[in-house]
């Protein structure tokens, strides 16, 4: 299975280089070639996947690779600060990870080279997820010159255009919170990667990996994401209504006064802004991340917590997204959540149910959305309790689903201690 899936991800990412290439652009071999010198373009996301790495290795290995990786860096600085080069961080991490890729082929064999494989694997898919995702941004750029905003907007008038009220809170709390919701925005791998280091924290000890963990329906969000942005590209409020489209932007207006549209169209945009905005895979993201911290430690739940709100009022706040983006990346998140799950821990009748319950929302949405935006945007009352009712089906659905599979483990009673006699 992992030899397949391993030979499907080189697959994939080999056909996406020359998709990349034939429009211009490099892909995500070579933009991940280019940082084991160059300067990474994230150093926290590096880290993040060597320490999904070490989850495989010993406390006294992750001493020396933790070590080994920051001596590198150092060694890096000062020859970056010497000609004048673009100054960061993260190759460190790339060597340790791709060193131990050479140990487990070179020293390792049976089960232990197996392991090792998987846990440098999963760090590079990490990377290379996210170097995947950019890759995509920039091929919808190039191959869909038409947005569908004025539909997404008109349609975001059911739920009161969140994304313009958002906007005037953080342009009201500036810079507090505009920072405070960068950090949580920006950050979003990191947060992923320490819940996942959670889930995955005994697998030194085990010497396997649990069935089911936060990695793998991460990646599978950042991989299927994309496709939806091709059907359905959106670039977001501050770009079609707001400063950052330029002369390209149809006024603006973002966050002051939303748009009104009587017969919304497509609009004609630049072919360097990313079509991202349906679904918010932010959103979806940070969804995954609060469903799998809720098994964790108090701290852990609350940083669960912490990271959804965050997250969705970094998304509306920032004019990235629109509210209804938002509720399509929740549905989006459990359906897939749902279908790993199942191929982790098997599938049934009530897993059938959800996915399909899942995926006939997240459409009937895309669809409304498109073909129906007028109708929402006059009936308020109607429809924006129809959209969030949608969503919370899917939620109760995936919950109630959840709870059935996988009841809790109630103790035993223990008898009671009989005396005996003196």
């Amino acid at each position: 299975m992992w030899v397949t899936a391993g030979v499907a991800a080189l697959g994939f990412l080999v056909t996406l280089e020359i998709v990349a290439r034939h429009h211009g652009l490099p892909g995500p071999i070579t933009n991940q070639t280019r940082e084991v010198i160059l300067a990474p373009h994230s150093g926290p996301l590096l880290y993040a996947g060597l320490a999904l790495t070490m989850v495989v290795l010993t406390w006294r290995q992750r001493a020396v690779a933790a070590g080994a990786a920051i001596a590198i860096d150092l060694v890096f600085w000062p020859v970056r600060w010497v000609f004048d080069a673009r100054m960061n961080f993260g190759n460190g991490a790339l060597w340790v990870i791709l060193g131990c890729v050479v140990v487990a082929v070179v020293r390792r064999t049976g089960s232990e080279r197996v392991l090792l494989l998987k846990g440098a694997g999963l760090g590079l898919l990490l990377v290379a997820g996210h170097k995947t995702g950019d890759t995509w941004l920039h091929i919808t750029s190039v191959t869909r010159p038409d947005v569908l905003d004025e539909y997404v907007a008109t349609a975001d008038h059911a739920l009161g255009d969140p994304s313009w009220l958002a906007g005037r809170l953080v342009e009201a709390t500036d810079p507090i919170g505009g920072h405070v919701l960068g950090v949580v925005y920006g950050q979003l791998p990191l947060a992923a990667a320490l819940v996942a280091l959670y889930q995955l924290r005994h697998v030194a000890v085990e010497r396997r990996f649990p069935s089911h963990h936060l990695a793998r329906t991460f990646l599978v969000i950042g991989l299927l994401g994309p496709a939806v942005y091709m059907i359905f590209p959106v670039v977001g409020p501050i770009f079609a209504f707001g400063t950052d489209g330029g002369h390209w932007a149809v006024a603006n207006l973002w966050p002051d006064t939303p748009p009104r549209f009587d017969t919304p169209g497509s609009i004609r945009f630049d072919d360097i802004t990313p079509r991202n905005c349906m679904p918010s895979l932010h959103t979806a993201w940070a969804t995954t991340i609060f469903v799998h911290s809720r098994k964790g430690s108090p701290l852990l739940r609350f940083a669960g917590a912490f990271w959804l709100i965050g997250t969705l009022a970094a998304t509306l706040g920032f004019g990235y997204h629109y509210g209804v983006d938002l509720v399509a990346g929740v549905v989006f998140a459990l359906t897939v959540e749902a279908a790993m799950r199942s191929f982790a821990c098997g599938w049934d009748r009530r897993a059938i149910l959800l996915v399909a319950h899942g995926a006939a929302v997240f459409a009937l949405l895309l669809l409304s959305y498109r073909y129906l935006p007028t109708t929402m945007a006059d009936h308020p009352w109607l429809f924006g309790p129809l959209l969030l009712s949608a969503m919370g089906s899917v939620v109760y659905d995936y919950v109630r689903t959840i709870r059935l599979r996988d009841p809790k483990v109630v103790p035993a009673e223990q008898p009671e201690p009989r005396l005996l006699p003196a």
